[in-house]
């Protein structure tokens, strides 16, 4: 079969490693794709939010299955327009997909349906928004872009002067776009983060091995928020009692509380919950695989990726056997300097081919090009430097390895990628 990958970083350049590894698979295009997906995908150069663009291509090279990576064609409505031209598309309509276009929609579901998140207001006004405020008495307190912003619309405000400046960013300058049109503002959960992601065929859930992702640019989790500077799978603080209160009181309710609303799931679910004194709760949901969680996570994956897609699209997801590497992964995310905010493209990259040789090592690319025979910077986030070892210590040991093989111009990564689960380790 011939299979379309929609998207251009590292979850993207992981799903096309996975996907080439099923015998079913002919070949993997990729839309746009980046220098490291280029080596083994045909690239094809139309945008992942041109999605009659991608129609168009996916109709005249009779692509057998379309897998779509980012989150922002899926709101768009992706699988809706594949669908009414009867082509395989793994993903949820743009209906189910409001669950993370909206976060002021997913509150409301939540709180609706009684799924355990943190207390929160929504907010069209920035005054209104001011005014609430002033009454908060505990700090500090979150605020979120109610759209998408690329995992960046999350704001840890802890006084009343810096929420004011916050309101001031995303509701009047619109430092996210139409994404901080309207503000969620709500109260700040303590505890440890972790990622609970799994395959939804509408009736059957399928529950991939938890992860924990690092959103914060610098050590110690400090520092603004960003898409995420690394992962690691197996995350020790989803333990087996913790996993089975997420099915139970997130994932089960919140499937349920789509079907009410006529939006039936059929895709990835992505739970970011936080783990605290009073269990899981969510902080977010995301329609797709994570990223950098899918770096960590497709590299333990022995199912094949391709027949579990196709059987959450059939609804037959209960005949496959979720089957796991026992190894542990970690995944250390190289960044351009600067990032997240302003930062250069154009960097030559060197030692790729090195880090790539160390044993159990996975070099994704995320923000990469070629230029003139070279690979260079083109993003934000670079690289994903993902490795397997007999468990985290070592795993982190290796990727950090592996990540003192690569250089660029102003690179920057932390240097504590899985610190909650053993002790950081420098290159």
């Amino acid at each position: 079969m011939k299979v379309l990958v929609v998207g251009g970083g590292g979850r993207e350049h992981a799903l096309v490693r996975k996907i080439r590894e099923s015998p079913r698979v002919r070949q993997v295009f990729c839309a746009p794709g980046n220098a490291g997906i280029a080596r083994e995908a045909k690239l094809v150069p139309i945008p992942a939010e041109d999605v009659k663009g991608l129609l168009s291509f996916a109709k005249e090279e009779e692509i057998d299955l379309t897998v779509v990576g980012p989150e922002a064609p899926l709101c768009a409505g992706i699988v809706d327009l594949f669908t009414a031209e009867h082509l395989r598309i793994f993903g949820p309509t743009k209906a189910a997909a409001e669950l993370e276009g909206s976060k002021a929609f997913a509150k409301s579901l939540m709180q609706k349906h009684l799924v355990p998140t943190a207390t929160f207001r929504n907010f069209r006004d920035s005054e209104d928004a001011r005014a609430y405020l002033h009454t908060v008495l505990d700090w500090p307190v979150v605020l979120k872009a109610d759209g998408l912003a690329a995992g960046k619309g999350v704001i840890v405000a802890k006084s009343l002067a810096e929420a004011d400046e916050v309101i001031e960013e995303m509701m009047e300058r619109r430092a996210f776009g139409e994404a901080g049109r309207r503000v969620v503002v709500e109260e700040f959960l303590a505890g440890e983060e972790a990622s609970i992601i799994a395959f939804i065929d509408g009736g059957t859930i399928a529950v991939l091995e938890a992860s924990q992702d690092h959103k914060a640019a610098l050590d110690g989790d400090r520092g603004p928020n960003t898409g995420g500077m690394g992962a690691y799978s197996p995350a020790p603080v989803v333990t087996d009692r913790v996993l089975d209160q997420v099915v139970r009181d997130i994932l089960v309710p919140i499937v349920h509380a789509l079907h009410v609303e006529n939006r039936d799931y059929r895709g990835i679910l992505y739970a970011g919950l936080m783990i605290g004194k009073g269990g899981p709760k969510v902080l977010e949901f995301n329609v797709r695989l994570g990223d950098p969680e899918t770096q960590a996570l497709l590299p333990r994956l022995k199912t094949d990726l391709v027949e579990m897609m196709e059987a959450t699209i059939d609804g037959t997801l209960d005949r496959v056997e979720l089957r796991w590497d026992p190894r542990a992964a970690l995944c250390v995310v190289m960044a351009s300097g600067g990032y997240p905010g302003r930062y250069e493209k154009g960097r030559t990259i060197s030692g790729l081919d090195e880090a790539e040789a160390l044993d159990g090592v996975h070099v994704f690319h995320a923000g990469t090009e070629a230029a003139g025979g070279r690979t260079v910077t083109a993003g934000g986030r670079v690289l994903g430097v993902t490795a397997l070892g007999a468990d985290l210590a070592d795993a982190q040991a290796r990727a950090y390895a592996a990540v003192g093989k690569i250089r660029f111009e102003g690179a920057h990564y932390r240097r504590d990628i899985g610190h909650r689960a053993v002790k950081a380790v420098s290159p």
